[in-house]
Formats: structure tokens, sequence, C-alpha cells
């Protein structure tokens, strides 16, 4: 049994620094994640180094869990292309002690109408043209402590503890299209949106935890979990130059918390696993910790998660791929300010994605 107690806590550390998120789309989750799948079977201490390459493409819009399916028709849909790639190391010191850091790097375009010119209206029928915003670079960065708390015949509990680093620049700009006094297109510099940010400004702590049950040798059950903390309110920087409103901190972006749930089960046969279960992640409406003003786009997505991973020698490869089963766009704290001023139910909407590709490579330098 010892050879599968070092599988899970390799399991752990390779795919903790990897990442499959979440919240595909308009609400702003950042690259974390956890796997929960034996992608090595020997004894690890050491370190190891790992790749991770995700994508996914969010164009449809939802207010609450209803989808607006007259945004696809009408072609007024905003559309994500995130491309990410994060780079893992981490060290394993015994069969208690581990660490891992995480340096995601991220390339997204954005292409929409509403930002540019405007969605066409009664008053302009005509339909405008669609413009993309890019953010590219590093984000930002995680180094995060693992303990095995649990290590029974059967049962397996890691524990991590770690913290987020404000290293991502979120306060990334690029040129919108806007029409000037006299009707000609005119550039405008300014802050993309908050889902193409490549950081959120904020110092996170996280919480996670990664439990497995084995039935035999070659069944096995498991359950993981992500918080991450982000005690700071706004970041100060402002969606919009001419937004004004009453309610405080409306036009800066919120710093907001995280999560990520999954429970399945695998099957492992000589180096290959499969495995099959659900997701539940997303961004809350509100923190933990600290003040939740400002503007976030908060909600989550549950979604069936078929994963498969390979292991030969010092190499490990995994596919994620999570597909969307129910989404839900959840009001903000202004959503609710706003409800409570006019009496009438105010929600904004968020464009998610169908499903998302995470493909990882992890190099095992064990001593």
């Amino acid at each position: 049994m010892k050879r599968y107690f070092y599988a899970l806590i390799c399991s752990m550390l390779f795919c903790s620094i990897t990442q499959s998120v979440l919240a595909q789309g308009c609400v702003a989750v950042r690259n974390m994640s956890s796997c929960a799948m034996n992608l090595n079977e020997e004894e690890v201490k050491g370190f190891q180094l790992s790749l991770n390459y995700r994508y996914f493409r969010s164009y449809k819009h939802f207010r609450g869990k209803e989808e607006e399916e007259n945004r696809v028709k009408e072609h007024t849909e905003v559309i994500n292309h995130d491309n990410s790639v994060l780079l893992g190391v981490s060290y394993t010191f015994n069969k208690h002690w581990s660490v891992a850091t995480t340096i995601p790097y991220m390339d997204i375009d954005r292409s929409s109408l509403y930002e540019h010119y405007g969605n066409p209206t009664q008053s302009n029928p005509t339909l405008n043209p669609r413009f993309h915003t890019q953010a590219k670079g590093f984000g930002d960065v995680r180094i995060s402590t693992y303990y095995a708390a649990v290590q029974t015949h059967k049962v397996h509990v890691t524990v991590g503890l770690g913290f987020k680093l404000p290293t991502g620049n979120y306060n990334t700009k690029d040129y919108f299209h806007k029409k000037g006094s006299e009707g000609q297109d005119t550039l405008v510099y300014r802050v993309v949106d908050q889902s193409i940010q490549l950081g959120d400004g904020g110092f996170g702590y996280i919480l996670e935890y990664d439990a497995n049950y084995l039935f035999g040798t070659h069944f096995s059950a498991y359950a993981t979990g992500l918080y991450m903390f982000n005690p700071r309110n706004t970041n100060g920087i402002l969606r919009s130059a001419t937004l004004t409103n009453n309610i405080p901190k409306s036009n800066e972006f919120s710093v907001c918390d995280q999560f990520l749930f999954r429970l399945g089960a695998r099957y492992s046969f000589k180096n290959f696993q499969v495995a099959a279960g659900a997701r539940y992640e997303g961004i809350p409406s509100e923190d933990v910790i600290g003040k939740s003003e400002g503007f976030r786009r908060p909600g989550y997505i549950i979604s069936a998660e078929p994963s498969v991973g390979y292991t030969t020698h010092k190499h490990s490869f995994g596919i994620n791929f999570p597909i969307a089963l129910q989404r839900n766009r959840t009001q903000n704290t202004i959503d609710k300010e706003r409800t409570k001023q006019t009496g009438t139910y105010t929600i904004g909407d968020a464009a998610f994605a169908d499903w998302l590709i995470s493909v990882s490579y992890a190099y095992k330098l064990a001593k």
C-alpha cells in the first residue's frame, strides 16, 4: 500500500499546480485547481516539474440560470478565447510534507460589440463591427504547503495551506474603437474587462484538501476542495472613466474569493487511469473575510468531468474535460443594492463556456 500512498501525494502535487479551472468565461475565476488522479505509483521524494495548457471559449450569456439565447442569434454575444499555460515546481520532503509553486502565463482574446460602438438597438439598427481586446502576460503566482494528515490502509487525506501573490497585472489596458464627434473611428486606450485581467491585485489565502478512499487494487473514490480567501475589498481600478453611480465603489473592480469542489471515482489499470466525477466551482457574491464592494460577476458552474492519465517511468500525462451542466450568474452586491433601492429584482449577465480542455505533463526528478 505504500506505493498507493506516494501515488496520492504525487497526484496532489501534480494536479494542484496545474489548472483545469473553473468558471470558464466572464466569471473571472483565476488559475487554480486540483485534479485528484494518481499519475505516478512510485515514491516521489524530490523535485517534480509540470506544464499545463488549458483552453476554453466562452460565449453563452446567462442571467441567473436562464440563458439569453438571443445574444448568439443577434451576434451581440461577448466571446472570450482563453489560452493559459501554467508552469509548476513541487518538492516532496518526506511522506508527510511537500510544497508546490505555480507560475501562470495567459493569452486571452476578447471580442464584443457593446464595448466599442455598442450593440445594435432600435435607434441604431445597423450591425456594428466586432472588435478585439487582448491581455497577455504572467498572472498571480501561487505557493502552497501540503501535509498528509491521514494515512490508513484505505483512507488518505492531504490538506494544503498556501497563498496567492498579486504578481499579475490587474490594470491591463488595450485600445477600444469609439465614434468620434464627427462619426469617425477613434481609438481609446483604457482598461480591459475584468474577466481577462491578468491578476486581481489581492493577496489571497488558500485552503485545500484531497481525500481518497481505496476500494481495492483498481477502484478508488476522491473528493477535493479548494477555497481562496481574498480579503482586499477593491483594487482601485476603474471599470470606466465615465460611469457614475450612487452605490459606493461600484465603478471599481472587486477582489473576489473563489472556490472549487470535486467528487468522483477512478479506475486504474497498468499505467493508465480513467476517472469520472462532478465539479462545482465559481465566485461567491460576497467574500468570507472583508468587504465585497465593487464590481464582480459572481456565479458558478456545475460540470461533469471525465479525465484520463498515463504514466511511464518519470513522465506523466493527463487530460481533463469538464462539460458544463448548469451555469448560474448570481447577484453581486451592486445588483442587491439596486434591487433594494428600486424594489425591482436586478441581476447582471455573464458569458460562460460549454466546456474546457486541460492537458498536463509532469516530469519527476525524484532522488
